[in-house]
């Protein structure tokens, strides 16, 4: 990227869709962020627009914390356990995650390079928290949540790797298999000073 976009190519970055990265704007703007490298076009008809993990990155302009939930926006997450506000449970948060993990294996079929949906794709790589998150609540896997057990997400300092604790062996081996299933690869560690046990995950390449 040469020189930061437009206020107008700006405000067409922050309406892309949150999972899809699908993009709207003029013809002039939408070519203007391919040639910053933050979008690309589909090369099948219709021919649509969508962000690059640069300009998903760009949309975001928050990095991501090192621990503990991200901040309420007003836009879809999936839940990483352990929140102090979660979203109600029930149907509409069941359509909720099925929709973004639909939109998430469309946007792995449109980005790897092969089209293979059963690996994770740029997005999820630069979003290791949420993508292993909604990996683990689409597949019906339960997060902790005030006194009831259930997983946790959380970033580690490692590259491309996030943890994944539960309060018993049952579950974290649950969530290991959700997670290899969509594509992750894990194993499983003991905490040093604690000596509980926990996952590190990371998106598989190959």
């Amino acid at each position: 990227m040469t020189r930061p976009p437009t206020a107008a190519q700006r405000r067409v970055i922050e309406a892309a869709d949150p999972v899809t990265g699908r993009l709207r704007g003029t013809a002039n703007q939408l070519a203007a962020l391919v040639s910053r490298g933050l979008a690309f076009r589909h090369p099948r008809p219709p021919h649509d627009h969508f962000l690059t993990p640069a300009g998903h990155r760009m949309r975001e302009a928050v990095p991501e914390a090192p621990a503990g939930p991200a901040p309420d926006t007003g836009v879809f997450a999936a839940r990483v356990g352990g929140e102090e506000e979660p979203p109600p449970p029930g149907p509409a948060r069941r359509r909720e995650v099925h929709s973004a993990w639909q939109g998430l294996l469309e946007l792995r079929r449109m980005t790897n390079p092969d089209g293979a949906v059963d690996r994770p794709c740029g997005w999820e790589r630069a979003n290791l928290v949420r993508a292993a998150a909604l990996a683990l609540e689409a597949a019906g896997r339960r997060p902790a949540s005030g006194d009831a057990d259930g997983y946790r997400v959380r970033a580690t300092p490692q590259p491309e790797a996030v943890a994944v604790h539960a309060a018993d062996p049952r579950t974290l081996a649950a969530c290991a298999d959700t997670l290899e299933r969509a594509g992750w690869q894990t194993g499983e560690y003991t905490e040093p000073r604690t000596r509980a046990r926990y996952l590190l995950a990371s998106p598989r390449r190959v």
